[in-house]
């Protein structure tokens, strides 16, 4: 056993899991040194692996006596660094927690231990006609555990969302052994969403033991596409003019040449043409009626731009074999490299083009392969730098690569991670997307659940002096507007400090639950009524707190387009009110809460802070 962990604290895990279910020895460490980022490696102390929520209790409660950091771990299958141990950390892994603890097909609800891969709830789902949506590239290895940590998406994430969109309830311990249940489909109207709190914390927060997740019905048709285009930037007009179109597709994703080779050149070839500089793979599903009709606009727009070839599966045999490269992409790199570091960065639709071409361009500059394989629909880059680590000036090269190449996508108007998480690989650029005050606010919500930060240290936020340079700032026409709005609202709490009041923010103002207590102020957001910015081919919009939901409709309604959200009296709520009450509406099972379509805010705290807060997950 490592000798950083006292004799008598190893008897303590193992009287709790059992002597065969505590490692330590050297060799098997080896197993734990990393996840599925392989350039950063650390052995951890040892590994435990409880077997049940009692378990993982007993074992926390030890370990926080003893003072010893904890790094929480499913599968491995991560790609941030966010299972690395540091040194003398003791891994509490999941592994053993593999069961479906309750299907309920009546009520499309699951509950289930963390260490259950993923694609097992489909296949046990699937005798009901439900299927789980999530659906990572790894689902075949990864755990709901894992999903849940990072809020995984997948290639089917444009449609149906990411993990956090199905997890409606969570049992967690706490780094102290204390064992909380958050949310749960028979705890509606609870006043704070711990459970959209919990999820993709990336295990800063606690180890969550149960958790249960919503499942659909499955679809009744399919229509599956495959392009092949000269060069990615076509492949990328394909996309922009299908979503353009007004489709909403399944899933659209994209592989480059140096992916393709690598895939027909692996024992996971597919068939597509290794000359091909772009394979694009485009999927609707839902009722049979239309499916036709929207299969045909896709094929329509990958010819219109370029396509030299459009293939289309007419079985489910064929959908699997136009899937398999994408699918296995990640796997065969070992065929172009050594060692890959892969990055997940996300940028606005529109902006793929330029933004594959700079990143083509940086690989170049620095020596480097550069492999891509993306979710093309929602903006999800993950370039693939393919390197040796045995060679130090080539793990320099990059390093230095990865930092330009996600210095340009933030400046393109994107974000460091749409899936991955920010572990210890983006923790560094966190200072790209956030401010001080707003890395400061994290961390004490993070304090809230783990006030020693030892569940795992290391991870997502940076020390005080890591992090790269900051961006300049780029000119925002509504910058103004809401620097002025935000000093309003600070300037009434001001006030409500002086005379002693209670602050009561108001939306519409017509949906206070209960009298506010007296003397109140009330901070009112009707002023801040301004849609600040529209963009129809990216899918987003921002706007002033004040905005009703009723103008938004309209505004959107002339592009086709709809915010899922119908709360009662819909129309006179504020948008403000409804991320305030978290007011999703009857729609919220078919599109997700309405916490699952807000990408950033900007708010002011009560002590007068303003903050401008990104997702760094979506």
């Amino acid at each position: 056993m490592d000798t950083t962990l006292t004799s008598s604290l190893l008897r303590r895990l193992q009287d709790v899991v059992g002597a065969e279910h505590v490692i330590g020895e050297p060799d098997r460490l080896l197993a734990y040194e990393s996840d599925g980022l392989t350039a950063y490696r650390q052995p951890p102390a040892a590994v435990v692996l409880p077997a049940s929520t009692e378990e993982v209790a007993a074992v926390m409660g030890v370990l926080h006596e003893a003072g010893v950091a904890v790094v929480p771990r499913g599968a491995g299958t991560g790609l941030s660094g966010g299972a690395l141990a540091v040194p003398g950390a003791v891994v509490v892994g999941t592994a053993r927690m593999d069961r479906i603890l309750e299907l309920d097909p009546g009520n499309r609800l699951a509950r289930v231990q963390p260490g259950l891969i993923n694609a097992r709830l489909t296949d046990a789902a699937a005798r009901h006609g439900l299927y789980y949506a999530p659906d990572p590239s790894s689902q075949s290895a990864c755990t709901l555990g894992g999903n849940v940590a990072e809020n995984s998406g997948g290639p089917h994430c444009l449609k149906y969302g990411v993990t956090g969109r199905y997890v409606t309830g969570l049992t967690v311990v706490l780094a102290d052994g204390e064992v909380v249940r958050l949310g749960g489909a028979d705890a509606a109207g609870e006043p704070l969403d711990l459970v959209g709190l919990f999820v993709g914390s990336e295990g800063c927060f606690g180890i969550a033991t149960e958790v249960e997740v919503r499942l659909l019905p499955v679809p009744q048709g399919v229509r599956t596409l495959l392009g092949i285009f000269e060069s990615v930037e076509a492949a990328g007009r394909a996309v922009t003019g299908i979503i353009a179109s007004g489709l909403v597709p399944a899933a659209v994703e994209i592989m480059d040449r140096n992916t393709i080779q690598a895939v027909e050149a692996s024992v996971f070839a597919a068939g597509y043409p290794t000359d091909a500089g772009a394979a694009l793979v485009v999927e609707f599903d839902g009722t049979e009626a239309g499916l036709d009709a929207d299969a045909e606009v896709a094929e329509r727009c990958c010819r219109e731009a370029g396509a030299r070839e459009v293939r289309r599966a007419g079985d489910a045999a064929q959908r699997e074999a136009l899937w398999k490269g994408r699918k296995k992409a990640f796997g065969a790199m070992g065929r172009l490299a050594p060692d890959l570091l892969v990055q997940d960065a996300t940028v606005p639709r529109t902006k793929l083009a330029e933004v594959l071409a700079a990143i083509e361009e940086v690989g170049a500059r620095y020596g480097l392969r550069v492999a891509n394989v993306f979710h093309a629909g929602d903006g999800n880059l993950h370039p693939k730098l393919l390197f040796d680590r045995r060679d130090p000036e080539q793990v320099e090269r990059v390093e230095q690569a990865s930092k330009e190449i996600m210095r340009l996508c933030v400046g393109a108007g994107g974000t460091i991670t749409g899936e991955h998480g920010v572990g210890v690989d983006k923790r560094k650029y966190m200072t790209l997307v956030h401010g001080p005050e707003e890395l400061e606010a994290m961390r004490a919500v993070r304090r809230v659940w783990d006030p020693h930060e030892r569940l795992n240290p290391g991870k997502v936020l940076p020390g005080p002096d890591e992090g790269v340079a900051p961006l300049p700032r780029r000119a925002d026409p509504g910058e103004e507007r809401v620097r002025a709005w935000c000093e309003a609202v600070r300037q009434e709490l001001v006030r409500a400090r002086r005379e002693g009041a209670a602050a009561v923010p108001v939306g519409s103002g017509r949906h206070l639950d209960e009298e506010p207590p007296e003397p109140h102020v009330r901070v009112s957001a009707a002023a801040f009524d301004e849609i600040l910015r529209y963009d129809p081919a990216d899918l987003t919009v921002t706007a002033g707190a004040g905005v009703t939901l009723a103008r938004l409709a309209e505004e959107t309604a002339a592009h086709g387009q709809w915010l899922p959200f119908d709360p009662p009296d819909a129309a006179a709520r504020t948008l403000g009110g409804l991320v305030a009450a978290g007011a999703s509406g009857a729609v919220w099972p078919g599109f997700g809460a309405l916490r699952n379509h807000v990408l950033g805010a900007t708010l002011v705290t009560g002590d007068g802070r303003v903050l401008c807060l990104l997702y760094t997950s979506d």
